[in-house]
């Protein structure tokens, strides 16, 4: 017996968290009957249902994509612009991990497994998720101090792992920062610059645990290997 959300996780319709929400909305369904109880369990005989469609189970599928800039982080968008799934030939129902904002670039992770999706995007498990921010302005060593100590996001502090100054232009008056946060708050990383008033010009992810971009130009992805998903699956807590 398995919790039901943890099921329709792992079935590749969606991820755990919105698998709850589903559930909560009343919109799913064991043998007939609308189940809102999270904890829930069912096994392999039950038949289950969410928005009155029998849920089917897939292949697993897990793909690293480096992100291109002007791209919506999503599986829809309803101004009809280009998402990160339509980059990708599947028949799967991927879904990006978290999201990256439209002008932003580099390591984003895409999967139709709900429990994988699920230990990436809790901070608990501890993944590093590694910036690279082009400022405008130079930082300097207080900013940079005050954004070691933490600032308030949404009403809760928010610490980064590790800040620090890459380059320095001068002439152009910017600078190239390298942040590491394990959160994944909505626009994180730029309000928390914009938090010791600095603007960020260029934003890029350049690792979310072991995964960078090495060998990906923009735009292109490639599947993960069972070593790198089992790697995944060893952090999870």
């Amino acid at each position: 017996m398995e919790r039901l959300q943890k099921v329709i996780a792992e079935s590749g319709y969606t991820s755990r968290r919105k698998a709850e929400e589903l559930m909560l909305a009343g919109k799913v369904k064991v043998n007939g009957q609308v189940v809102t109880e999270l904890g829930t369990k069912v096994s392999d005989s039950d038949t289950i249902e969410i928005d009155n469609k029998i849920l089917e189970k897939e292949s697993k599928e897990y793909y690293i994509m480096n992100k291109p800039r002007g791209v919506i982080t999503s599986t829809s968008d309803d101004k009809e612009r280009k998402v990160v799934t339509d980059l990708i030939p599947t028949e799967a129902r991927i879904y990006p991990v978290g999201r990256l904002d439209y002008d932003t670039t580099g390591v984003l992770l895409l999967t139709n497994d709900g429990e994988f999706a699920n230990i990436l995007m809790q901070p608990k498990n501890g993944i590093e998720k590694v910036y690279l921010a082009k400022l405008e302005g130079v930082i300097k060593g207080e900013q940079i101090n005050k954004l070691k100590k933490g600032v308030e996001l949404d009403h809760v502090k928010v610490v980064p792992s590790r800040v620090k100054l890459k380059k320095v232009n001068q002439e152009g008056n910017s600078c190239m920062v390298e942040i590491t946060i394990h959160e994944g708050k909505n626009h994180q990383v730029k309000r928390m610059f914009e938090a010791v008033g600095f603007h960020v010009e260029k934003l890029k992810r350049e690792r979310i645990g072991v995964f960078t971009t090495e060998g990906l130009k923009s735009g292109e992805y490639r599947k993960l290997t069972p070593k790198e998903v089992a790697i995944v699956y060893s952090l999870k807590k």
